[in-house]
This record gives structure tokens, C-alpha cells and sequence, in this order.
């Protein structure tokens, strides 16, 4: 049986730093790996480089399309595709599967989704492949939600989660053709290597931790190198928490450099407090590649601001994390959290605090309750009429207590405090001189696109009970949950 597997592209990506982050779908590539074993013949449609959510080319032969929604914003252009993919594959059994895809099926519960995956997708996908070609039933296949002529129901557990080892390197020759548009700020193309997922703290406004129920696994140190062998020169590790088992990273460092690996760029993420504790972490990593960048979750510039987003951290150890790393020579960035509750004073104690400690390269995102977390069940005053294209963590989802406009004025002179306002410290041609010529027209597209952030009207253009609502959102997202 063929089987297609499809990328959407994002539902939103008029701000923020979508235009510096286009990577390839390392879940699909580990699904298709997966098939494989099976038996099955997959090929990967990342639509972000074809004709967008409104084709899907006809295949004689498939059998199962499976569609990734790995964010919010993607609900509703995964529900495009299902319905072009219903009309392309009228025969085909469509399945979704991804990170909000599990942690908040409801939106996807249509008639031209036939079943929604909850768990790992490299376990269910060939089991649902093995089902429809036996003829089972799907709603006997573990961890999915199936349609039924009564509605959605969810099937038995698959049990424990998945060991990463089931399952080969990932099929990367499927992605060759889009190869050349992977890219990660400066750098492409862009490689993404997995070894580990999960995370066990338990931040607010973060939907990994209540998915995986705060567990963490890791792929054995030898599919691990031989992936990161096969992999470019530019590699982006994609763990939700790096180096969170020291005695296995440092194993992993060594392993590496017995390998003789090492890349033109890295990127890893972590946390502050981890990292002030562990320096003997950044010193054996630091060799493996020319150019290392850190992204810490940063969040709050107050030990009160960590402690309303359960960060479980403190701020010495942001300050302590960023000037060991830099001391080792890493490149540091990050992001921080803007609560629409803030007054004017938490406004200037950000600004204070990333200048005193040069953080100029950190993003800053809205407080945004993502669907799958307490934030998102709980949250008293959340505006449960607005599309999914606000959740792009760079719209208002309620009333600030400033007004959005003051908000909005306070929130873009922030931006213009960071590096990418070409008005600022960095300007186009600082930019410039670290690509190579080719490069500059994407980097400029780019970079223009980021000037956006800087402007006050953009946002507030965007907000306000006439935002685009529709009374079918708001239904869907009544109707949602687990």
C-alpha cells in the first residue's frame, strides 16, 4: 500500500520568527522509516514548498494519507488539506497525527478525518497499515481517536511510550527535493537530529511535559552518531531539553568526537539551570562544531515572573548559564514570555535586564495558553471565539490591562530593541557580510519580513472582536478535547 504523507504549512506566518525557521518534518521522515519496516511505499508532501494546503497531487495506489499537525496554528490548514485529500483520495484512510494533533484532537474530529494519532506516531502508523490492509477495523488499532458513525472515540492505550530505537535513522531521501529550503537563521540547509524527547518540568505554558507525562527518552549513543554522521554541516538538535542526562551527553560528546564529527553549525535547546550546574557539559560539546548556539527558555527578567510560569528556575542561573556559555564561546539566545498582564514598569524591568546581560539575540513572545495545557482548560478570560491563526504566540488572546494599544506600542518597542531592527545595532549590511553573496536576497526577504514586529499598527490591525471569528471556530473549539 502507498502511503502519503503530508507537511502543512503554518496557519499564520505574518509575524514572529517563522520566516528564520523553515526545517524539514523529522516525525514524517521517522513515520516513513517506520512504513518501510511494514512493508508500506511512503512518500512525504511538504506543502510549504509546493502548491500550499489546497493540493494534493492524485496517486494511483495510496491507501493511507497521513497529515502532521504539529501546532496550532496548523488546525485549520490541516483541515484544508484532510478535505483536498478526501476529494484527491476518495478511497484513502486519513489519519492525523503531531504534537497538537495529540494534545488537542478536537478540532480535527470532521468527517474527512477517519482517525486522529495520540501517541507515537512511528508505533501506530504501521500498526494502522497493518490493519487496513488485513481489513481489522481501525478502532483496533491503539492510541488513536476513530470516527465512528457515533463520533470519535478513543481506542486502548499502546501502553508505555515507544523506545526511539524501534525505529531506523529517518527517510531522509524523501524530503531530497526540498532539501535546499531547509534553513535555520543564517544557515541552510538545515539538518534536524533527534536524541531525546520529552521533558520533565512542568512550565505553564508548555504542552511537551502533559503529552509525554513528563517522561524523557533517549536513542542509544550509536543511532545517535550514525545519525548525526549522515547528517549536513549545519544541525539542529531538536530535543526539548538537551544535555538533561549529563553522564549520557558527556558519553554522547566522546562518541562523537571518536567519530570524528564535527559540523559548521550547531544549535541545541536547554535550560539555564542545567547549564550553570554542568560547565563540564558546555566544554565537552563545544569542539564539535565551528559555531554553537544555545537557545535557553529564558522567560521572565524576575524570579516572581519564572514562578507565575512554573519555570522551577531562578534568575542567577540565566545570568550564570549565559555568561558561562558565552565564556566557552557559545552564541546565546533565547526567548522570553510577555504577560498580557504587565504594567508599564515590567515593560522596563525586561528592558533593563536584557541590556545589563546583552541579550539583545533573545525573541519575545505573548503569554499564549496553548490547547493541551492547563493554561488553555483553566484560563478564566481567554477569548475562546478567535481562530487558530492568533495562536501564533504574536496575538492577543484577551484584554491586556494596559489596552491593547498601549500593549501593542510597549510590545514592538521591545523588538526594536533586538538585533533584527535593521534601524538598530545591527543594520542590513552587518547582516549581510556573514552570508555568502547567493544568500543575500533570502536574507533580505527575511529580515524584511521581521521589520513587521517593529510596528505597533500591524498587531493592532489584527486584534479586536472583528478579527476574523467565525461562529464555526468557535464552535470546534467548544466542542474540542481529549
Amino acid at each position: 500500500m502507498d502511503v502519503l504523507l503530508i507537511r502543512p504549512p503554518s496557519g499564520n506566518d505574518r509575524f514572529g520568527l517563522g520566516p528564520f525557521f523553515q526545517v524539514e518534518p523529522l516525525g514524517l521522515e521517522y513515520i516513513a522509516a517506520a512504513v518501510r519496516q511494514v512493508g508500506g511505499r511512503p512518500a512525504i508532501l511538504d506543502a510549504r514548498f509546493e502548491r500550499g494546503a489546497r493540493h494534493v497531487p492524485g496517486r494511483p495506489g495510496v491507501g493511507l494519507v497521513g497529515i502532521s499537525c504539529m501546532h496550532a496554528v496548523e488546525y485549520d490548514s490541516t483541515l484544508v488539506l484532510a478535505g483536498v485529500a478526501r476529494r484527491t483520495h476518495p478511497g484513502a484512510f486519513i489519519v492525523v497525527g503531531g504534537h497538537a494533533a495529540a494534545a488537542y484532537p478536537g478540532p480535527l474530529e470532521t468527517p474527512n478525518i477517519d482517525a486522529i494519532c495520540l501517541e507515537d506516531g512511528e508505533i501506530a502508523i504501521p500498526l494502522l497499515l497493518e490493519a487496513l490492509r488485513a481489513g481489522r477495523p481501525p478502532a483496533q488499532v491503539p492510541g488513536l481517536r476513530v470516527r465512528t458513525p457515533a463520533g470519535f472515540v478513543t481506542t486502548a492505550s499502546g501502553g508505555d511510550h515507544a523506545d526511539l530505537d524501534a525505529t531506523p535513522r529517518p527517510a531522509r531521501d524523501l524530503v531530497r527535493r526540498y532539501r535546499g529550503g531547509y534553513h535555520c537563521l543564517l544557515f541552510r540547509s538545515v539538518w534536524l537530529v533527534e536524541t531525546a524527547r520529552g521533558c520533565p518540568f512542568r512550565c505553564s505554558f508548555c504542552s511537551v511535559w502533559s503529552l509525554y507525562g513528563r517522561s524523557f527518552r533517549e536513542r542509544s549513543l550509536g543511532a545517535v552518531v550514525d545519525d548525526m554522521a549522515e547528517a549536513g554541516e549545519h544541525v539542529f538538535v531538536v530535543d526539548d531539553l538537551f544535555w538533561n542526562h549529563p553522564e549520557r551527553s558527556m558519553e554522547l560528546a566522546a562518541a562523537l568526537r571518536r567519530r570524528g564529527i564535527r559540523k559548521r553549525w550547531m544549535l541545541v535547546q536547554s535550560r539555564t539551570d542545567l547549564v550553570a550546574r554542568h560547565p563540564e557539559l558546555l566544554a565537552a560539546w563545544r569542539p564539535l562544531a565551528r559555531d554553537f548556539d544555545i537557545f535557553f527558555g529564558l522567560e521572565a527578567p524576575s524570579d516572581a515572573g519564572l514562578d507565575r510560569l512554573m519555570k522551577d528556575t531562578t534568575i542567577k542561573a540565566t545570568v550564570e548559564a549565559t555568561s558561562l556559555a558565552r565564556s566557552f564561546g557559545y552564541g546565546v539566545t533565547g526567548n522570553f514570555v510577555i504577560d498580557p498582564g504587565w504594567g508599564e514598569d515590567d515593560f522596563r524591568t525586561l528592558w533593563a535586564f536584557v541590556s545589563e546581560h546583552r541579550l539583545e539575540r533573545a525573541g519575545y513572545t505573548i503569554l499564549t495558553p496553548l490547547p493541551g495545557t492547563p493554561l488553555f482548560r483553566d484560563h478564566g478570560v481567554l477569548r475562546r471565539d478567535l481562530p487558530w491563526s492568533h495562536y501564533d504566540m504574536h496575538h492577543l488572546l484577551w484584554e491586556p490591562r494596559l489596552g491593547a494599544r498601549r500593549f501593542f506600542e510597549l510590545y514592538a518597542e521591545t523588538w526594536r530593541r533586538s538585533i533584527l531592527n535593521l534601524q538598530g545595532r545591527k543594520r542590513w549590511h552587518d547582516w549581510a557580510r556573514q552570508v555568502r553573496p547567493w544568500q543575500v536576497p533570502y536574507l533580505t526577504r527575511v529580515l524584511l519580513r521581521t521589520q513587521r514586529m517593529m510596528r505597533p499598527e500591524a498587531y493592532l490591525s489584527e486584534h479586536g472582536p472583528a478579527a476574523g471569528a467565525t461562529a464555526a471556530t468557535h464552535v470546534a473549539r467548544a466542542g474540542g478535547g481529549m
